[in-house]
């Protein structure tokens, strides 16, 4: 599996007996997946930036990893039916929550986006006034975030959130609304175009995790632990 462990709670590094491993909602996911295959789940930490050709050239057989399908992903890549869907925030400091209010109260200002997600196009697209900074590490952004290099970060609710319950007295969510897309609300694995066996079965435990619940209960079990962790 390929994962990209930059945005907690769906990916992170913890120490777990004594050894650094990436968990969360994805690695929960993934490992439901290999125990309804019967295989070994193995975790590989691969920059973003090149999950798509890892599949392509078949040396990973899916990745879970903020992967959204675009019109565009599409032509590259397979993907499963969706197995989280939220908007998309813009981040800022606490102690800025009453100064941006509005997206003109912006203008100027520098925001980031984690670069070669949709993140980056919304940012864009709706903030043409400000300075965009793409990086490909969300945890580089949030810290440029933190020391006052940038004004925002957009990225995903639930990253957000995570973030504000991590570090309450540092990160909120602004009141700044960003418009929805359903290409840009949903995250699904990514699968080589061949696997079409392979997405039968991943889409088969997806909506059975959905149906019973279980799915929004692991969401919700991989942000206490996320929190857990950090302390």
């Amino acid at each position: 599996m390929g994962t990209s462990a930059d945005a907690p709670p769906f990916e992170y590094t913890a120490m777990k007996n004594g050894k650094k491993k990436i968990v969360g909602f994805d690695i929960m996911l993934g490992q439901k997946i290999a125990d309804d295959l019967g295989v070994k789940l193995k975790v590989e930490n691969i920059a973003f930036s090149t999950l798509v050709t890892e599949l392509q050239d078949k040396k990973v057989d899916m990745v879970l990893s903020s992967m959204i399908p675009t019109a565009e992903g599409k032509k590259a890549v397979s993907f499963s039916d969706p197995y989280y869907k939220a908007g998309n925030v813009l981040m800022i400091k606490r102690s800025d929550l009453n100064k941006y209010r509005k997206i003109s109260d912006l203008d100027g200002a520098s925001i980031g986006a984690q670069q070669g997600l949709a993140n980056e196009k919304i940012a864009k697209t709706q903030l043409p006034d400000t300075h965009l900074v793409s990086e490909g590490n969300l945890g580089t952004l949030t810290t440029e975030l933190k020391v006052g290099k940038l004004k925002g970060v957009v990225l995903g609710e639930e990253d957000a959130k995570a973030y504000q319950l991590k570090y309450p007295d540092v990160y909120t969510i602004s009141k700044i609304k960003l418009k929805i897309s359903v290409e840009n609300s949903s995250i699904s694995v990514g699968l080589n175009k061949d696997d079409k066996d392979l997405k039968k079965r991943i889409d088969k435990v997806i909506n059975k995790l959905k149906k019973s619940g279980e799915l929004d209960k692991m969401l919700d079990q991989a942000q206490k632990e996320q929190l857990k962790d950090s302390q």
